[in-house]
């Protein structure tokens, strides 16, 4: 038996899924807001959701990684009342089971429900026979725990895996731990990078060669495709590969055969392939660069890591984790981080992902000295100005009009400061600590908390409108909301 929520605002559409539900011999339930759906499944872990688009409390495609991160992972089915492709497609990219434009017949959905709950099932199965190793991978976001099942899935097959993101998001560490986690994790872990392969010696590094097939070949020499034999090769940056180099690697890829340079006879590598690249690999084969047939090798299995800034609340997960393990390879005492120290981690956008949040966190480590604790203070020059010039960009006076219009000016000076707001401010603090002030941490918690709940109130959980309004990045918001327990 399964459990089933779906969240609609149509009530004969739950009326009449719910029912299928109960017929079928599963658990459903139902609501018809984004808010109360979201609360069931923070409760409650489901194994498939239905979930509609357009709610009037916000957009279901934004929850989806929240809902597919909770507890029970479940399936989800997207409902929509008309055809959106790019919806579909963002959908699809945001690990949805399936895409229905209603009305859709009541056998149309009964099929792709059971298809989603044997799907689901097995993946339980499966995920209770194989305890991955996630050691070195840090982070409970959706975000990124989307990406521990296809990990767990690469881990339990050959099958050519494709890793896919920005740079610095970790393409090497999970090429690695599906490795570690695969029947071949005794044997070698061989990673190739395509940049730097040159035209003329490149069959020699990929294959090998025999002495004197060249000038300078002094002796045989073993390439990296059969070092990889009855392990995993990794190819590192596969989209700066040159065409020639594609499509010498082709046929080795379709064959597992390689014939090093100077010799005449053919060698098999039984090596387990994983690519990798923060290119759009699709978009080069649109222009030509990049070969269509190798690309559908390569790909059977993509994993696409997300960049840090959509990494709700990873950062200072991260951040800790770093600590720790600098503080052993240092040798030194625990180092603790001021809560300033976090809040410009958490505010800064990281173009070079997680490791340029490894690299800052060191250099701070390292400037704290014999320090017990790590200030702002500690962090570079350059990312504090960086950090100055991106918040002074962000800074809008949000100015109300009539009839709930609002207008975002820039603000040219940080001097200028609402006087209206400032005399609510002075008031709400009088009003409310009359006898004993609170300490300032307690008062600002408590007026952070409030802020946060006014927003969800007042702009009906829009997240752009929010955003806005606010000037906190997303993955700030995200974090808050956490932090004080704030449903969502």
């Amino acid at each position: 038996m399964g459990r089933i929520l779906i969240i609609d605002d149509d009530v004969q559409v739950c009326e009449t899924i719910e029912s299928l539900i109960v017929r079928s011999g599963h658990e459903g339930d139902y609501a018809h807001t984004l808010s109360s759906g979201m609360d069931k499944v923070e409760r409650v872990a489901f194994d498939l959701v239905f979930l509609d688009i357009s709610l009037p409390d916000g957009n279901g495609l934004d929850f989806l990684p929240r809902i597919k991160g909770s507890s029970g992972s479940p399936e989800v089915i997207i409902l929509t009342g008309k055809g959106d492709d790019d919806g579909a497609e963002l959908a699809i990219q945001g690990g949805a089971w399936d895409f229905l434009v209603k009305p859709s017949s009541i056998k149309q959905i009964s099929l792709s429900m059971s298809r989603a709950l044997a799907f689901h099932n097995e993946k339980k199965n499966k995920a209770q026979r194989v305890a991955l190793n996630l050691d070195n991978i840090v982070g409970k976001s959706p975000e990124i725990k989307s990406c521990y099942d296809l990990v767990a899935h690469a881990a339990g097959s050959d099958a050519n895996v494709l890793v896919t993101g920005e740079t610095g998001t970790g393409k090497e560490l999970f090429a690695r731990t599906i490795h570690d986690n695969s029947r071949r994790a005794q044997n070698n872990f061989i990673v190739v990078d395509c940049a730097s392969l040159t035209e003329n010696l490149v069959e020699s590094t990929l294959f090998g060669h025999k002495r004197g097939s060249f000038t300078g070949a002094q002796a045989d020499r073993k390439g990296l495709v059969p070092l990889a034999d009855k392990g995993t090769l990794v190819l590192d940056e596969v989209g700066e590969m040159s065409l020639s180099v594609q499509k010498s690697f082709l046929r080795v890829l379709q064959e597992r055969t390689y014939r090093p340079v100077g010799e005449n006879r053919e060698f098999k590598s039984d090596f387990r392939l994983i690519a990798a690249t923060n290119r759009n690999l699709e978009a080069m084969v649109a222009k030509g660069e990049f070969r269509q047939d190798l690309l559908y090798r390569i790909q059977t299995i993509h994993i696409t890591l997300p960049p840090l800034r959509d990494r709700s609340g990873d950062i200072l997960e991260l951040t800790d984790f770093h600590l720790r393990r600098l503080r052993t390879q240092y040798g030194v005492p625990p180092k603790v981080a001021n809560s300033d120290f976090y809040d410009v981690l958490e505010n800064y956008e990281w173009p070079g992902n997680v490791r340029q949040l490894f690299n800052v966190v060191e250099q701070a480590f390292i400037a704290c000295g014999s320090g017990n604790t790590i200030y702002a203070m500690h962090l570079s020059d350059n990312l504090r100005i960086k950090m100055a010039k991106s918040n002074l960009k962000k800074t809008e006076a949000v100015v109300i009009r009539d009839q709930g219009r609002l207008d975002y000016e820039t603000m040219e000076e940080s001097e200028k400061v609402d006087t209206s707001i400032d005399s609510v401010v002075s008031a709400t603090v009088s009003d409310l600590f009359l006898s004993e002030l609170p300490s300032l941490k307690v008062f600002k918690g408590l007026a952070e908390k409030r802020y946060l709940e006014e927003l969800l109130t007042r702009y009906s959980g829009e997240t752009s409108v929010i955003l806005g309004v606010s000037g906190l990045s997303r993955s700030h918001f995200y974090a808050l909301l956490k932090k004080y327990e704030i449903s969502y």
